[in-house]
């Protein structure tokens, strides 16, 4: 017997167990003899990290693939696994050591800290998988990866061994984000661009040689004063006729009394400021790319904690040397102004790089980093995807692909932490470095190299392969551990146990599909591709699914300092998790943002409460589950029309699952489970129920309990818990259910009586019209009106005889007519080519109703006045957040639509 409600928080973990009991999610379950296989890697979640509204709908989303797929009977392999997340991860464990007083990385050293981190992931690290579970995600658990497990770590060792002998790996001094605070570089995905309030200030660079026609000085503008005392140059643009006479001449620059020339470049922008630029080549990544154009002598400043350090030239005063930047910064101002060479300060908001974890100012550094030669290695990812073997969804993001890849920069793969896959190379007593995938090969190249140089002789060279001891010392291996995207990028194949020949490597690779966010297509999704085709010479991956931001209701984006971060497992305790998979599947329309209300989310636990109740009423009338039905043998019109909506249903749920539409699958469902089904189907089958006719009863009951069965088939993947639990307890009595329905196949019906469907869908309308109409005029609920039809044709006749019976019990009709004309003070509705009148005489007050609803378009027209007002404002729409104008305009579109509706109210009743 079905419980009376559904208890999402007892029947969820209880389906979960069930499925982890019968192993139901292992890579192949369920797949029919020869299938064709389907994989998925799961973008892997942070090892420190738990579960947000983004993981939701991106597991949500795979997961409604992936249970689809394996339903149709394929091959099936969700490979779940973490990504070993350096920096957040050192982070956690250094920030426990301080909370417990213990001695922090550096006293405890390398290898006792690698142990520490170890020891709090096997402890505290990988929440995050388990909250998928909550969610109903169905990987194959039993094959859980991690980034820094033994087999990825022999995946990385190898592929980094191999780009550095073809050259695609190297070293270089470049230009990094760097965080003074973890004293490491960082990704661009890494560091957040903010709003602050700052200064600019200007500053007069004196010409070296006396004036120029008059101009003895040029004037430059500067957000971050400190940074001058590397100056290398001053620029000016190529066009900018101000400064023609200039482009040459020498300049002193202030306080670090070095000469530096003036020089023309398209960069600076002559109608920004004075038109004129400093050129600080190792603090500015613009910069950095005009002075390697123009030779320009690159200076470092800082330290890795930012603090000032003397160069080598003097140029920067030693009473500079350990002072933080900011300081700094305040020192050459008081100094510039006291040489008279201070020419404005202007407060204005600035943006400014912050890294995400350390909330400190990203600074520039010119460092020595480990580079991957991306140019070279994107242009086959490239051609992949402009000759069509993978594919994006929405097409619209292979724009994005394309301008990044196209003119990709060196990927900086270094990182100056101490957890995450130490750098496989060594450094000899020269420094000459010897890359190699185990220390044993490094010292076997190191001692060929040396022996023949002469360094070593043969003897030593012996004593030293033979004795670990005699080399203590020989070779220093490099401190630096890789990009965390480096690992990840390897995800496709190193989880199928690449390099090994496995057989799931050999089954699942290339993947079907990967969804993820837009804002890693550069930091994962093309390092995939670029990696995938390098080692296994095929795509990783033939489409790749791009889903859309989660917002708030407002359409803000979330965040902890705006108070709007919406936290998924909150909603999963409230709510349940079908009903949160449901919203995000059916709010997730291609390249559309999800506006996320909980509202949304409570409606739709009633839909699945609407299903639960459905299946209750049905069992209660005694429905047959598990029986087969042939539909030319179905004699009920209601019936008939029944299985033709179901056929209509499976078609566009599959046609929308199979071109990534995951709004439009939930969509159809919605419509045909809550208005087909639910509503509709049930109220006409009730009558079948009260009454004598046996074969009637046996007939609903038999296509009933056929329809239950394919729409929690059709719903499983979206909304699993609560279909699996009704599959279960609406087994044939005294029977169990031959599978699990994540093991049941998918729906497949070719049926369509078009007539039956015709009459039933023109009974719903006419009913749902005449219901509209009832609660528009404020009939009174228990008023009963006749129907009168206006001149009906032959065919409309014949349906108002047949259908008298369900029109009055549905709509509350008195006695159905026929008539040449309207009767006066009557309501008028257009079904098709067939016109009806309500006779509202006696039942409303006209003249009171035309006068509500003209107060009412009065009161819209106002609203509508103003809001136009406001819009129309030049400076509201552009100072006003992009969320508040974006609601603005929904409101103005609500009352717009109100009004139209009290307008033909009123068109009504006239």
């Amino acid at each position: 017997m079905i419980e009376k409600t559904y208890d999402a928080a007892a029947i969820e973990p209880r389906i979960a167990e069930r499925w982890e009991g019968a192993d139901a999610f292992r890579a192949g379950a369920g797949a029919r003899q020869g299938a064709k296989p389907f994989s998925i890697v799961i973008p892997p979640p942070n090892v420190t990290g738990s579960l947000h509204i983004g993981h939701a709908l991106n597991n949500t989303l795979q997961d409604v693939l992936v249970r689809f797929e394996r339903m149709r009977g394929k091959n099936v392999l969700w490979q779940p696994g973490m990504d070993h997340a350096g920096i957040a991860t050192q982070m956690v464990v250094e920030r426990q050591l301080m909370e417990r007083q213990e001695p922090n990385r550096r006293q405890m050293g390398r290898e006792a800290f690698v142990e520490r981190v170890w020891k709090w992931k096997e402890e505290s690290g990988g929440t995050i998988l388990s909250q998928l579970r909550r969610l109903g995600a169905s990987c194959d658990w039993s094959r859980e990866r991690f980034t820094m497990d033994e087999g990825l770590s022999k995946a990385v060792r190898e592929v980094f061994v191999d780009l550095y002998r073809k050259g695609l790996i190297y070293k270089d001094k470049r230009l990094v984000n760097w965080d003074p605070v973890f004293q490491t570089a960082i990704s661009d995905l890494e560091v957040e661009q903010r709003e602050v309030e700052g200064h600019m200030w200007s500053f007069a660079y004196p010409l070296a040689d006396g004036p120029v026609n008059g101009v003895s000085e040029i004037v430059i503008s500067t957000t971050r004063p400190e940074t001058m005392l590397g100056d290398g140059a001053v620029a000016v643009h190529t066009s900018d006729e101000r400064y023609r006479d200039l482009v040459g001449k020498m300049v002193r620059l202030p306080i670090a009394d070095r000469l530096i020339p003036i020089i023309a470049d398209e960069y600076p922008d002559p109608e920004f400021g004075t038109g004129a630029v400093k050129i600080t080549g190792a603090h500015d990544f613009n910069d950095f790319e005009v002075a390697r154009r123009h030779d320009i002598t690159l200076i470092a400043l800082m330290d890795g904690q930012a603090r000032m350090i003397s160069s080598e030239d003097n140029s920067v005063p030693a009473r500079y040397a350990g002072v933080d930047r900011y300081e700094a910064r305040e020192m050459v101002v008081r100094e510039i102004e006291e040489l008279g060479l201070l020419r404005g300060i202007e407060a204005k908001m600035i943006a400014q790089p912050f890294g995400d974890r350390s909330n400190v100012v990203i600074e520039p550094m010119l460092t020595d980093q480990w580079y991957v030669d991306a140019a070279t290695l994107a242009r086959p990812a490239i051609a992949s995807v402009r000759e069509g073997r993978t594919v994006f969804v929405p097409k619209n993001w292979e724009k994005t692909y394309f301008e990044w890849m196209e003119n990709i920069q060196p990927w900086c793969i270094s990182r100056q932490l101490w957890w995450g896959h130490q750098i496989p190379a060594w450094y000899g007593p020269d420094g000459n470095v010897f890359v190699a995938a185990s220390e044993e090969e490094a010292v076997a190249e190191a001692l060929a190299h040396y022996v023949t140089n002469g360094t070593i002789d043969d003897a030593t060279a012996r004593r030293m392969a033979e004795e670990p001891e005699a080399r203590d010392g020989f070779l220093k291996r490099d401190e630096d551990v890789l990009d965390t995207w480096f690992s990840s990028a390897l995800w496709p194949f190193s989880t199928l146990g690449w390099p090994e020949k496995t057989p799931e490597l050999a089954t699942y690779y290339p993947t079907s599909i990967v969804v993820s966010g837009f804002d890693i297509i550069f930091f994962w999704v093309a390092r995939m591709m670029m990696l995938g085709l390098h080692c296994m010479g095929e795509e990783p991956f033939r489409t790749v699914y791009m889903h859309a931001l989660v917002r708030d209701k407002n359409g803000a984006k979330m965040s902890k300092s705006k108070g709007n971060v919406i936290d998924p497992l909150m909603l999963i305790d409230e709510y349940g998790a079908d009903a949160v998979r449901f919203t995000l599947a059916i709010m997730a329309a291609q390249g559309r943002d999800v506006k996320l209300d909980p509202q949304r989310i409570a409606g739709y636990r009633n839909f699945g409460t609407k299903l639960w109740n459905a299946t209750r009423f049905a069992e209660m009338n005694g429905v047959r589950h598990g029986v087969d039905v042939d539909p030319a043998t179905v004699a009920l019109p209601q019936n008939r029309w029944l299985l033709t909506e179901l056929s209509r249903a499976i078609r566009e749920t599959t046609g929308a699952l199979e071109a990534y539409r995951f709004n439009d699958a939930a969509g159809a469902l919605y419509r045909f489970v809550w208005n087909t089904f639910c509503d509709w189907y049930v109220e006409l089958s009730k009558p079948v129920y009260g009454g004598d006719d046996e074969a009637a009863k046996d007939e609903t009951r038999i296509v009933t309990g056929y329809a239950i069965d394919r729409v929690l088939a059709l719903l499983h993947p979206v909304m699993p818990f609560l279909t699996e639990e009704l599959w279960t307890v609406t087994a044939p009595e005294g029977q169990s259910r031959r599978t699990l329905l994540c093991h049941t196949a998918w729906p497949d019906l070719d049926f369509a009586d078009e007539a039956a469907a015709d009459d039933v869908n023109w009974l719903v309308e006419l009913v749902s019209q005449i219901r509209s109409v009832r609660t528009e005029m404020n009939v009174p609920p228990g008023a009963e009106a006749r129907l009168v039809a206006v001149q009906p044709s032959k065919a409309g006749a014949k349906r108002l005889g047949e259908q008298a019976a369900s029109l009055r019990r549905l709509a509350r009709v008195s006695a159905i007519e026929t008539a040449e004309a309207a009767p006066p003070s009557s309501v008028q509705i257009v079904i098709g080519s067939e016109t009806f009148a309500l006779p509202l005489e006696g039942m409303v007050d006209i003249a009171a109703e035309v006068s509500r609803l003209t107060k009412a378009i009065a009161k819209s027209d106002g609203e509508i006045q103003r809001i136009e007002k406001k819009l129309s404002n030049e400076r509201f729409v552009a100072g006003a957040p992009a969320e508040v104008v974006a609601e603005e305009r929904e409101k103005l579109q609500g009352y717009r639509t109100e009004k139209e509706k009290l307008e033909a109210a009123i068109v009504r009743l006239r």
